[in-house]
Protein backbone atom coordinates (compact mmCIF):
# COMPACT_ATOMS: atom_id res chain seq x y z
CA UNK A 1 0.00 0.00 0.00
CA UNK A 2 2.81 2.39 0.97
CA UNK A 3 4.75 1.46 -2.20
CA UNK A 4 1.70 2.24 -4.33
CA UNK A 5 1.33 5.61 -2.67
CA UNK A 6 5.03 6.38 -3.20
CA UNK A 7 4.83 5.34 -6.85
CA UNK A 8 1.69 7.42 -7.25
CA UNK A 9 3.36 10.46 -5.70
CA UNK A 10 6.42 10.07 -7.90
CA UNK A 11 4.22 9.76 -11.00
CA UNK A 12 2.31 12.86 -9.99
CA UNK A 13 5.53 14.85 -9.48
CA UNK A 14 6.86 13.74 -12.86
CA UNK A 15 3.56 14.65 -14.50
CA UNK A 16 3.54 18.12 -12.92
CA UNK A 17 7.19 18.69 -13.89
CA UNK A 18 6.44 17.75 -17.47
CA UNK A 19 3.38 19.98 -17.52
CA UNK A 20 5.42 22.93 -16.24
CA UNK A 21 7.99 22.42 -18.98
CA UNK A 22 5.23 22.18 -21.60
CA UNK A 23 3.55 25.36 -20.43
CA UNK A 24 6.89 27.19 -20.50
CA UNK A 25 6.94 26.78 -24.27
CA UNK A 26 8.40 23.28 -24.55
CA UNK A 27 11.81 24.68 -23.60
CA UNK A 28 13.73 21.47 -24.06
CA UNK A 29 12.92 21.34 -27.80
CA UNK A 30 16.00 19.38 -28.75
CA UNK A 31 16.47 16.51 -31.14
CA UNK A 32 18.83 14.30 -29.19
CA UNK A 33 21.67 16.57 -28.15
CA UNK A 34 20.94 19.36 -30.61
CA UNK A 35 19.21 22.71 -30.71
CA UNK A 36 17.40 22.82 -34.06
CA UNK A 37 16.59 26.15 -35.74
CA UNK A 38 14.13 26.27 -38.63
CA UNK A 39 15.20 28.40 -41.61
CA UNK A 40 12.96 29.10 -44.61
CA UNK A 41 14.75 31.01 -47.39
CA UNK A 42 15.49 31.13 -51.11
CA UNK A 43 17.99 28.37 -51.80
CA UNK A 44 17.03 28.14 -55.47
CA UNK A 45 15.81 30.70 -58.00
CA UNK A 46 17.09 34.19 -58.87
CA UNK A 47 17.57 35.19 -55.22
CA UNK A 48 19.24 31.99 -54.03
CA UNK A 49 22.52 33.76 -53.31
CA UNK A 50 20.93 35.53 -50.35
CA UNK A 51 19.60 32.41 -48.64
CA UNK A 52 22.71 30.36 -49.40
CA UNK A 53 25.18 32.95 -48.13
CA UNK A 54 23.18 33.78 -45.01
CA UNK A 55 23.04 30.05 -44.23
CA UNK A 56 26.76 29.57 -44.92
CA UNK A 57 27.77 32.45 -42.65
CA UNK A 58 25.70 31.08 -39.77
CA UNK A 59 26.99 27.55 -40.31
CA UNK A 60 30.60 28.78 -40.20
CA UNK A 61 30.04 29.98 -36.63
CA UNK A 62 27.94 26.98 -35.59
CA UNK A 63 30.61 24.62 -36.98
CA UNK A 64 33.17 26.28 -34.71
CA UNK A 65 30.75 26.27 -31.78
CA UNK A 66 29.86 22.60 -32.20
CA UNK A 67 33.49 21.56 -32.67
CA UNK A 68 34.23 23.35 -29.39
CA UNK A 69 31.58 21.35 -27.55
CA UNK A 70 28.47 23.32 -28.42
CA UNK A 71 26.45 24.87 -25.62
CA UNK A 72 27.18 22.68 -22.61
CA UNK A 73 27.38 19.70 -24.91
CA UNK A 74 24.35 20.59 -27.02
CA UNK A 75 25.09 21.25 -30.68
CA UNK A 76 23.29 23.92 -32.71
CA UNK A 77 22.10 23.08 -36.22
CA UNK A 78 19.95 24.76 -38.87
CA UNK A 79 17.13 22.86 -40.56
CA UNK A 80 16.76 24.58 -43.96
CA UNK A 81 13.71 24.54 -46.24
CA UNK A 82 13.57 26.24 -49.64
CA UNK A 83 10.84 28.79 -50.35
CA UNK A 84 12.32 30.31 -53.52
CA UNK A 85 11.61 33.79 -52.10
CA UNK A 86 7.88 33.15 -52.55
CA UNK A 87 5.21 33.62 -49.84
CA UNK A 88 3.18 30.42 -50.28
CA UNK A 89 6.10 28.00 -49.85
CA UNK A 90 7.30 30.11 -46.89
CA UNK A 91 3.91 29.63 -45.23
CA UNK A 92 4.02 25.87 -45.85
CA UNK A 93 7.56 25.66 -44.46
CA UNK A 94 6.61 27.66 -41.37
CA UNK A 95 3.67 25.39 -40.61
CA UNK A 96 6.01 22.38 -40.83
CA UNK A 97 8.40 24.04 -38.38
CA UNK A 98 5.61 25.02 -35.99
CA UNK A 99 4.23 21.48 -35.95
CA UNK A 100 7.68 19.93 -35.42
CA UNK A 101 8.34 19.77 -31.67
CA UNK A 102 12.07 19.29 -32.32
CA UNK A 103 12.37 22.78 -33.84
CA UNK A 104 13.09 25.25 -31.06
CA UNK A 105 12.50 28.47 -33.01
CA UNK A 106 12.56 30.07 -36.46
CA UNK A 107 15.80 31.65 -37.60
CA UNK A 108 17.37 33.50 -40.57
CA UNK A 109 14.23 33.82 -42.68
CA UNK A 110 14.94 35.77 -45.89
CA UNK A 111 12.77 38.47 -47.44
CA UNK A 112 9.93 40.86 -46.73
CA UNK A 113 7.26 39.22 -48.95
CA UNK A 114 7.87 35.91 -47.19
CA UNK A 115 8.27 37.16 -43.63
CA UNK A 116 5.24 39.46 -43.73
CA UNK A 117 3.04 36.57 -44.84
CA UNK A 118 4.12 34.20 -42.06
CA UNK A 119 3.79 36.76 -39.24
CA UNK A 120 0.17 35.83 -38.38
CA UNK A 121 1.28 32.22 -37.86
CA UNK A 122 3.68 33.32 -35.13
CA UNK A 123 0.74 34.34 -32.94
CA UNK A 124 -0.35 30.71 -32.90
CA UNK A 125 -1.21 27.91 -35.31
CA UNK A 126 -3.34 25.02 -34.01
CA UNK A 127 -1.80 25.40 -30.56
CA UNK A 128 1.77 25.78 -31.87
CA UNK A 129 3.73 28.97 -31.28
CA UNK A 130 7.37 29.82 -31.90
CA UNK A 131 9.49 32.95 -32.09
CA UNK A 132 11.35 34.22 -35.16
CA UNK A 133 14.95 35.34 -34.68
CA UNK A 134 16.93 37.64 -36.97
CA UNK A 135 15.06 37.68 -40.28
CA UNK A 136 16.98 39.05 -43.26
CA UNK A 137 14.66 42.00 -43.88
CA UNK A 138 14.52 45.59 -42.73
CA UNK A 139 10.76 45.98 -43.24
CA UNK A 140 8.46 47.47 -40.63
CA UNK A 141 5.64 44.92 -40.04
CA UNK A 142 7.68 42.68 -37.74
CA UNK A 143 8.89 45.79 -35.89
CA UNK A 144 5.37 46.99 -35.14
CA UNK A 145 2.34 45.67 -33.35
CA UNK A 146 0.73 43.22 -33.38
CA UNK A 147 3.80 41.17 -34.40
CA UNK A 148 6.85 42.82 -32.87
CA UNK A 149 6.66 40.76 -29.68
CA UNK A 150 7.08 37.55 -31.72
CA UNK A 151 10.17 38.64 -33.68
CA UNK A 152 13.71 39.60 -32.65
CA UNK A 153 15.58 41.74 -35.20
CA UNK A 154 19.35 42.13 -35.25
CA UNK A 155 19.73 44.25 -38.42
CA UNK A 156 18.85 47.92 -38.87
CA UNK A 157 15.59 48.71 -40.65
CA UNK A 158 15.04 49.91 -44.22
CA UNK A 159 13.75 53.13 -42.69
CA UNK A 160 17.21 53.62 -41.16
CA UNK A 161 18.97 52.79 -44.43
CA UNK A 162 16.81 54.97 -46.67
CA UNK A 163 16.74 57.86 -44.24
CA UNK A 164 20.54 57.82 -44.29
CA UNK A 165 20.70 57.71 -48.08
CA UNK A 166 18.12 60.45 -48.60
CA UNK A 167 19.80 62.81 -46.17
CA UNK A 168 23.29 62.24 -47.54
CA UNK A 169 22.18 62.86 -51.13
CA UNK A 170 20.10 65.90 -50.21
CA UNK A 171 23.07 67.30 -48.33
CA UNK A 172 25.08 66.82 -51.54
CA UNK A 173 22.59 68.95 -53.45
CA UNK A 174 20.96 66.03 -55.26
CA UNK A 175 17.29 66.78 -54.68
CA UNK A 176 15.61 64.91 -57.56
CA UNK A 177 15.48 61.46 -56.00
CA UNK A 178 13.67 58.66 -57.83
CA UNK A 179 13.06 55.05 -56.79
CA UNK A 180 13.20 51.72 -58.60
CA UNK A 181 11.53 49.05 -56.52
CA UNK A 182 10.10 45.55 -56.38
CA UNK A 183 6.30 45.57 -56.62
CA UNK A 184 5.53 43.82 -53.34
CA UNK A 185 5.72 44.35 -49.58
CA UNK A 186 9.51 44.72 -49.68
CA UNK A 187 9.60 47.31 -52.40
CA UNK A 188 6.64 49.23 -51.04
CA UNK A 189 8.28 49.34 -47.64
CA UNK A 190 11.34 50.98 -49.21
CA UNK A 191 9.19 53.28 -51.35
CA UNK A 192 7.30 54.42 -48.26
CA UNK A 193 10.51 54.89 -46.28
CA UNK A 194 11.96 57.05 -49.05
CA UNK A 195 8.84 59.21 -49.25
CA UNK A 196 8.83 59.75 -45.50
CA UNK A 197 12.52 60.65 -45.43
CA UNK A 198 11.97 63.15 -48.24
CA UNK A 199 8.85 64.61 -46.60
CA UNK A 200 10.86 65.28 -43.44
CA UNK A 201 13.01 67.60 -45.59
CA UNK A 202 10.02 69.06 -47.49
CA UNK A 203 10.89 67.14 -50.64
CA UNK A 204 8.99 64.71 -52.88
CA UNK A 205 9.81 61.78 -55.16
CA UNK A 206 10.98 62.85 -58.60
CA UNK A 207 9.83 59.59 -60.17
CA UNK A 208 9.28 55.88 -59.62
CA UNK A 209 9.31 52.59 -61.54
CA UNK A 210 8.59 49.03 -60.46
CA UNK A 211 9.33 45.45 -61.51
CA UNK A 212 7.83 42.09 -60.59
CA UNK A 213 9.43 39.89 -57.94
CA UNK A 214 11.32 36.98 -59.50
CA UNK A 215 12.89 39.00 -62.32
CA UNK A 216 16.16 37.61 -63.60
CA UNK A 217 19.31 39.34 -64.75
CA UNK A 218 18.54 38.32 -68.34
CA UNK A 219 15.27 40.28 -68.23
CA UNK A 220 15.09 43.76 -69.76
CA UNK A 221 14.62 46.80 -67.51
CA UNK A 222 14.62 49.28 -70.40
CA UNK A 223 10.98 50.21 -69.85
CA UNK A 224 11.68 51.07 -66.20
CA UNK A 225 14.76 53.09 -67.19
CA UNK A 226 12.76 54.99 -69.81
CA UNK A 227 10.11 55.90 -67.19
CA UNK A 228 12.76 57.23 -64.83
CA UNK A 229 14.64 59.10 -67.54
CA UNK A 230 11.53 61.19 -68.10
CA UNK A 231 11.59 62.31 -64.46
CA UNK A 232 15.17 63.61 -64.85
CA UNK A 233 16.48 62.24 -61.53
CA UNK A 234 19.90 63.10 -60.17
CA UNK A 235 19.95 59.93 -58.04
CA UNK A 236 18.02 56.62 -58.05
CA UNK A 237 17.40 54.54 -54.93
CA UNK A 238 16.82 50.84 -55.67
CA UNK A 239 14.85 48.55 -53.40
CA UNK A 240 15.11 45.13 -55.00
CA UNK A 241 16.95 41.83 -55.34
CA UNK A 242 20.41 41.51 -56.84
CA UNK A 243 19.42 40.01 -60.22
CA UNK A 244 16.81 42.67 -60.96
CA UNK A 245 18.92 45.55 -59.63
CA UNK A 246 21.92 44.44 -61.67
CA UNK A 247 19.71 44.29 -64.78
CA UNK A 248 18.44 47.80 -64.03
CA UNK A 249 21.96 49.17 -63.55
CA UNK A 250 23.08 47.55 -66.81
CA UNK A 251 20.20 49.04 -68.82
CA UNK A 252 20.37 52.40 -67.04
CA UNK A 253 24.02 52.87 -67.95
CA UNK A 254 23.47 51.64 -71.52
CA UNK A 255 20.62 54.17 -71.93
CA UNK A 256 22.59 57.11 -70.56
CA UNK A 257 21.30 57.29 -67.00
CA UNK A 258 24.65 57.87 -65.33
CA UNK A 259 23.55 59.38 -62.00
CA UNK A 260 24.45 57.65 -58.71
CA UNK A 261 22.38 54.51 -58.08
CA UNK A 262 22.03 53.33 -54.49
CA UNK A 263 20.85 49.91 -53.28
CA UNK A 264 19.77 48.88 -49.80
CA UNK A 265 21.50 46.04 -47.95
CA UNK A 266 19.05 43.29 -48.96
CA UNK A 267 20.32 43.44 -52.53
CA UNK A 268 23.33 41.23 -51.75
CA UNK A 269 26.30 43.33 -52.77
CA UNK A 270 28.71 40.63 -53.91
CA UNK A 271 26.07 38.74 -55.93
CA UNK A 272 25.19 42.05 -57.60
CA UNK A 273 28.85 42.75 -58.32
CA UNK A 274 29.44 39.34 -59.88
CA UNK A 275 26.68 39.97 -62.44
CA UNK A 276 27.83 43.52 -63.24
CA UNK A 277 31.45 42.50 -63.73
CA UNK A 278 30.44 39.56 -65.90
CA UNK A 279 28.38 41.69 -68.28
CA UNK A 280 31.01 44.44 -68.17
CA UNK A 281 33.71 42.02 -69.29
CA UNK A 282 31.61 41.16 -72.35
CA UNK A 283 30.68 44.72 -73.29
CA UNK A 284 33.92 46.41 -72.30
CA UNK A 285 31.99 48.84 -70.09
CA UNK A 286 32.39 49.49 -66.37
CA UNK A 287 28.95 49.14 -64.76
CA UNK A 288 30.27 49.54 -61.22
CA UNK A 289 30.84 53.31 -61.23
CA UNK A 290 28.74 55.65 -59.11
CA UNK A 291 27.18 52.87 -57.05
CA UNK A 292 26.29 53.09 -53.37
CA UNK A 293 25.15 50.13 -51.28
CA UNK A 294 24.04 50.50 -47.70
CA UNK A 295 25.12 47.73 -45.32
CA UNK A 296 23.93 46.85 -41.85
CA UNK A 297 27.18 45.15 -40.83
CA UNK A 298 30.74 46.56 -40.94
CA UNK A 299 33.07 45.77 -43.80
CA UNK A 300 34.50 42.25 -43.66
CA UNK A 301 37.77 43.86 -44.77
CA UNK A 302 38.08 45.72 -41.44
CA UNK A 303 40.53 43.43 -39.67
CA UNK A 304 40.60 45.71 -36.62
CA UNK A 305 37.27 44.15 -35.59
CA UNK A 306 37.47 40.83 -33.69
CA UNK A 307 34.29 39.52 -35.37
CA UNK A 308 35.76 40.13 -38.83
CA UNK A 309 38.90 38.16 -37.96
CA UNK A 310 36.77 35.31 -36.57
CA UNK A 311 34.43 35.35 -39.56
CA UNK A 312 37.21 35.13 -42.12
CA UNK A 313 39.04 32.45 -40.13
CA UNK A 314 35.94 30.23 -39.73
CA UNK A 315 34.78 30.72 -43.33
CA UNK A 316 38.24 29.64 -44.49
CA UNK A 317 38.53 26.77 -42.00
CA UNK A 318 35.09 25.21 -42.42
CA UNK A 319 34.20 26.36 -45.98
CA UNK A 320 30.50 25.70 -45.31
CA UNK A 321 28.62 24.25 -48.26
CA UNK A 322 25.22 25.43 -49.50
CA UNK A 323 22.39 23.37 -48.01
CA UNK A 324 21.83 20.08 -49.87
CA UNK A 325 18.47 21.32 -51.19
CA UNK A 326 20.26 23.90 -53.37
CA UNK A 327 19.99 22.01 -56.64
CA UNK A 328 20.71 24.87 -59.06
CA UNK A 329 24.26 25.77 -60.01
CA UNK A 330 25.77 28.17 -57.51
CA UNK A 331 29.37 29.14 -56.80
CA UNK A 332 29.72 30.10 -53.11
CA UNK A 333 31.36 33.42 -52.31
CA UNK A 334 34.56 33.49 -50.29
CA UNK A 335 33.29 36.38 -48.15
CA UNK A 336 30.24 38.62 -48.38
CA UNK A 337 28.22 41.08 -46.36
CA UNK A 338 25.36 38.57 -46.41
CA UNK A 339 27.36 35.67 -44.97
CA UNK A 340 28.93 38.04 -42.44
CA UNK A 341 25.42 38.99 -41.32
CA UNK A 342 24.57 35.29 -41.01
CA UNK A 343 27.72 34.83 -38.94
CA UNK A 344 26.70 37.63 -36.54
CA UNK A 345 23.17 36.23 -36.37
CA UNK A 346 24.64 32.91 -35.26
CA UNK A 347 26.85 34.56 -32.63
CA UNK A 348 23.87 36.43 -31.19
CA UNK A 349 21.72 33.28 -31.29
CA UNK A 350 24.39 31.33 -29.44
CA UNK A 351 24.39 33.93 -26.66
CA UNK A 352 20.63 33.57 -26.33
CA UNK A 353 20.76 29.77 -26.37
CA UNK A 354 23.44 29.77 -23.68
CA UNK A 355 21.19 31.85 -21.41
CA UNK A 356 18.22 29.66 -22.30
CA UNK A 357 20.08 26.45 -21.52
CA UNK A 358 20.95 27.74 -18.05
CA UNK A 359 17.28 28.30 -17.11
CA UNK A 360 15.19 26.44 -19.71
CA UNK A 361 11.96 26.65 -17.71
CA UNK A 362 11.93 30.43 -18.21
CA UNK A 363 11.65 30.00 -22.00
CA UNK A 364 13.66 31.32 -24.91
CA UNK A 365 11.79 34.64 -24.96
CA UNK A 366 13.03 35.39 -21.45
CA UNK A 367 16.58 34.41 -22.44
CA UNK A 368 16.51 36.77 -25.43
CA UNK A 369 14.85 39.71 -23.68
CA UNK A 370 17.51 39.81 -21.00
CA UNK A 371 20.50 40.00 -23.32
CA UNK A 372 22.43 43.09 -22.22
CA UNK A 373 25.49 44.64 -23.88
CA UNK A 374 26.28 41.49 -25.86
CA UNK A 375 29.65 42.02 -27.54
CA UNK A 376 29.64 40.42 -30.99
CA UNK A 377 33.00 41.95 -31.85
CA UNK A 378 31.85 44.83 -34.06
CA UNK A 379 32.02 47.74 -31.56
CA UNK A 380 28.22 47.87 -31.36
CA UNK A 381 26.73 46.10 -28.31
CA UNK A 382 23.45 44.23 -28.69
CA UNK A 383 20.65 44.84 -26.23
CA UNK A 384 17.18 43.35 -26.05
CA UNK A 385 14.42 43.88 -23.51
CA UNK A 386 10.70 43.10 -23.20
CA UNK A 387 9.97 46.44 -24.85
CA UNK A 388 12.80 46.34 -27.39
CA UNK A 389 13.37 43.54 -29.90
CA UNK A 390 15.70 45.61 -32.12
CA UNK A 391 19.35 44.69 -31.57
CA UNK A 392 21.30 47.02 -33.88
CA UNK A 393 20.49 50.16 -35.87
CA UNK A 394 23.78 51.30 -37.41
CA UNK A 395 24.00 51.80 -41.20
CA UNK A 396 27.23 51.71 -43.24
CA UNK A 397 27.74 53.19 -46.73
CA UNK A 398 29.87 51.38 -49.31
CA UNK A 399 30.90 51.78 -52.94
CA UNK A 400 32.86 49.72 -55.48
CA UNK A 401 36.61 50.15 -55.67
CA UNK A 402 39.13 47.67 -57.13
CA UNK A 403 36.47 45.05 -57.66
CA UNK A 404 34.92 45.06 -54.19
CA UNK A 405 32.53 47.06 -52.05
CA UNK A 406 34.47 49.21 -49.60
CA UNK A 407 33.50 51.97 -47.13
CA UNK A 408 32.45 55.13 -48.96
CA UNK A 409 34.70 58.04 -48.04
CA UNK A 410 33.73 61.69 -47.74
CA UNK A 411 35.61 62.56 -50.90
CA UNK A 412 33.18 60.61 -53.08
CA UNK A 413 30.18 62.24 -51.44
CA UNK A 414 31.77 65.58 -52.23
CA UNK A 415 32.41 64.59 -55.85
CA UNK A 416 28.66 64.06 -56.27
CA UNK A 417 27.82 67.51 -54.94
CA UNK A 418 25.70 69.62 -57.30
Amino acid sequence: MIEKRIRGALFFLLFISGLILFQAGKPMAWAGENFLLGMSAAFNGPSKGLGVELYRGSMAYFAFLNESGGINGHHVNIVPLDDGYQPDPAIENTIKFLEDDDILCLFNYVGTPTVTRILPLLKGYKGHQKLLFFPFTGAEPQRQQPYRSYVFNLRASYVDELDGLVNRFLDSGRTRIAVFYQADAYGRSGWDGTRKALAARNRFLAGEATYRRGARFEDSMKRQVDILLRSKPDVVLSIGSYAACAAFIRDARDMGLDVPIANVSFVGSENLLVLLEKVGAKSGRDYTKNLVNTQIVPSYEDLSLPAVREYREYMDRYAPSPPPLTVESYLPLKYSFTSFEGFLNAKAMARILASYEEVPTSGIRWAAEFIRNADLGINAPVNFSPGNHQGLDKVYFTTVRDGKFVPLDEGLWQSWRK
